[in-house]
């Protein structure tokens, strides 16, 4: 990587982190370009280098924030899978993994879940892409799970992999809004037998 790369991505990571900051405060509209310049400490110049328009820059933005996420929560899994555990045990991995990313990143996160609900965005079909790599992460799981015995052959893997990674994501975001005071290791255990129920294979 040259010098200038590394300038311009380190550049392009005052960007993003500007924007999520003032995304999450005061919505994607309410937020200026040269707000998110002046809050990177750049000319409002470089933001234009750098990203096309200020929809670009939140499109990148939303493929940026999310990569770490699917990178911990297939690493998660590989290494509950390496220890000897099943396909469970790589679920609740991957659920701590969530938590950690909340933590990490909650403005990001609670921008992303407001995105959610705006279908009528134009950047529709980039979030969408983004949902497909963290959901597509646990499908994999659930897929492995089912072919092996452990879980239900009848599991509706598409819509149980967007209910679990949306459970540990609100969940995550209560518990940083409303209990701040509980523990990580509470929120885990509360969430366990949440990801592992209803998902294992049915007698008879």
């Amino acid at each position: 990587m040259t010098p200038s790369s590394t300038r311009r991505g380190a550049t392009r990571q005052r960007l993003f982190d500007a924007a999520v900051t003032l995304i999450a405060e005061q919505g994607f509209s309410s937020t200026t370009v040269d707000q998110i310049a002046e809050r990177a400490g750049v000319a409002k110049g470089t933001v234009y280098y750098n990203f096309a328009s200020k929809t670009e820059l939140f499109e990148n933005l939303l493929r940026d924030g999310v990569t770490p996420l699917t990178v911990a929560l297939r690493s998660a899994a590989r290494s509950a899978y390496a220890a000897g555990g099943g396909a469970a045990d790589a679920l609740e991995a991957m659920a701590a993994a969530g938590l950690d990313f909340v933590i990490s990143r909650p403005d990001f996160t609670r921008l992303l879940v407001a995105e959610q609900w705006r279908t009528n965005r134009s950047w529709q079909p980039t979030l969408l892409d983004v949902h497909r790599q963290v959901s597509g992460a646990v499908e994999e799981v659930l897929q492995e799970g089912v072919k092996s015995g452990e879980f239900d052959p009848s599991l509706d893997i598409q819509i149980t992999a967007g209910a679990l990674v949306g459970m540990v994501v609100v969940g995550a975001l209560d518990w940083q809004s409303f209990h701040p005071g509980r523990s990580l290791e509470d929120v885990r255990a509360a969430l366990s037998p949440l990801v592992r129920g209803g998902l294992a294979r049915r007698p008879g």
